[in-house]
C-alpha cells in the first residue's frame, strides 16, 4: 500500500491537461473501515493539500457524526476522490475529475481496501464508477436503505450549492442521516 501511496503523490499522468501543478490529494489505510468515494479535490483542498477542508468538509463531517481528528484518521476514513488533484473550473462548479486518474489507480486503490464496511458515494461519477449506475443522485440517494444494506450509500455533495436540493428534500437529513451516523458510529467502535 504504502509503494502504492508514493506512486500516487509522485503521479504527473494529467501533467498537462491541469490548471494548476499535480497534487494528488487522499487519504487512505490498508484498515480504513469507511471509504469517501468523491470527485475531485477543490481549490481549498489544493491549497491546503488536504480533503474537504471547506465547508462541504464540515457539512460532511456533521453529517457522518464525526470530528475534525476522526476524520483524518486514515484507519477510520479512506478518502478516494474519482480524481486525486484539482481539475479546474467548468460551467457550474470545478470542472469533471480527469478520467486518467481512475482508470490508472482505481482498482488497484480499491484492491487494497479490505477492511472498508461502508462506502460513502459523493456524486455522479463516482456512483458511476462505484454502482456502474447513470441514475440521478436524488434517485440513487432514495435508495438508501437498500444500499446501506449493501454496505454503501449515495449522497448529495455536502457543499453549499445544494442546499435548495437539502431543502427540497427534507427527507434525507430526516431518514438517511441518523442511519448514517449509527452505521458510522458502529464501525468506528470496532
Amino acid at each position: 500500500m504504502l509503494n502504492l501511496y508514493k506512486k500516487i503523490q509522485q503521479c504527473t499522468l494529467c501533467q498537462q491537461t491541469l490548471p494548476l501543478s499535480p497534487k494528488p490529494i487522499l487519504q487512505i489505510s490498508e484498515n480504513s473501515k469507511i471509504l469517501i468515494a468523491g470527485q475531485a479535490p477543490g481549490i481549498k483542498a489544493h491549497n491546503a493539500a488536504k480533503a474537504f477542508t471547506d465547508q462541504s468538509g464540515e457539512r460532511l463531517r456533521r453529517w457522518l457524526g464525526v470530528d475534525v481528528h476522526q476524520f483524518y484518521q486514515p484507519d477510520n476514513f479512506a478518502i478516494l476522490p474519482m480524481g486525486f488533484c484539482y481539475p479546474g473550473k467548468g460551467k457550474s462548479g470545478d470542472s469533471a475529475p480527469l478520467p486518467q486518474c481512475a482508470q490508472t489507480w482505481r482498482k488497484p486503490l480499491m484492491a487494497s481496501l479490505k477492511q472498508v464496511g461502508l462506502t460513502i458515494i459523493l456524486g455522479k461519477y463516482a456512483a458511476n464508477w462505484h454502482l456502474q449506475s447513470t441514475a440521478s443522485i436524488s434517485a440513487l440517494a432514495q435508495q438508501w436503505q437498500y444500499l446501506l444494506k449493501h454496505d454503501q450509500i449515495v449522497l448529495p455533495h455536502p457543499s453549499p450549492r445544494n442546499n435548495a436540493w437539502l431543502q427540497r428534500n427534507p427527507w434525507f437529513e430526516q431518514e438517511v442521516i441518523p442511519n448514517l451516523q449509527d452505521k458510522v458510529k458502529s464501525l468506528l467502535a470496532v
